[in-house]
């Protein structure tokens, strides 16, 4: 990932602009933060494949987590395996909101937006990147899918990170609310089937096929 790659419209969209264009001012200190956080996030991601069982009634056992859950089913539709996936972006991100939430309100609030969309262009290349490794074996992945989407609980978050040892090898830790620590991380179940079924890596917020099966 390059500082150049976040959309800086995805930016806009965090800050709660709808297909308007920021003034000059604003978007300086879009660049400013970004490039602040550029000098201090540490991206990194861990990813592990695990079997997969689709029961009656909804009921999924991931062999790590078990759930009931009709959108992640529909999500898992035809696939036999799912990867479990976290990334953060470390304690960098969080420091300079702290930081910023004492000394200048209006900027705090511009890096949490921007460092919501820089993580979310760092799993989309790392997500990339796995699709194409996956074709390659003539597997195909369903679109990332995180606990609290819909009806898949929260509480399987906890369950994902232990599987991933995500304390000891990205840094993670869940408070007893189910929410991580550093906050800019994500974590997500990724559907692999033997049945194509392509899916823009950048999720369903970003794709306009709203009749879609695997749509969350």
């Amino acid at each position: 990932m390059e500082l150049a790659d976040i959309n800086r419209r995805e930016v806009l969209r965090y800050l709660g602009y709808k297909n308007q264009e920021a003034d000059e001012n604003v978007s300086r200190i879009v660049e400013d933060c970004l490039e602040l956080l550029w000098k201090n996030v540490s991206p990194k991601y861990r990813v592990r494949e695990f079997p997969l069982t689709l029961g009656a009634d909804n009921r999924i056992d991931g062999e790590v987590f078990q759930t009931k859950s009709r959108n992640l089913s529909v999500n898992l539709k035809d696939c036999e395996k799912i990867l479990v996936f976290a990334a953060t972006l470390g304690v960098g991100a969080d420091y300079l909101i702290q930081k910023y939430n004492r000394l200048e309100m209006s900027r705090a609030v511009i890096l949490q937006a921007a460092s919501a969309a820089m993580i979310e262009e760092y799993c989309d290349q790392v997500c990339e990147g796995l699709k194409k490794e996956y074709e390659e074996k003539g597997l195909y992945l369903r679109p990332r899918f995180s606990p609290g989407y819909g009806d898949f609980s929260l509480s399987c978050q906890s369950a994902v990170l232990d599987a991933l040892d995500a304390g000891k090898h990205l840094g993670i830790k869940l408070t007893d609310s189910f929410l991580m620590m550093p906050s800019k991380s994500v974590t997500a179940v990724i559907g692999v089937s033997q049945k194509p079924h392509r899916c823009d890596v950048k999720g369903c917020e970003a794709c306009g096929k709203t009749d879609c099966l695997y749509r969350r």
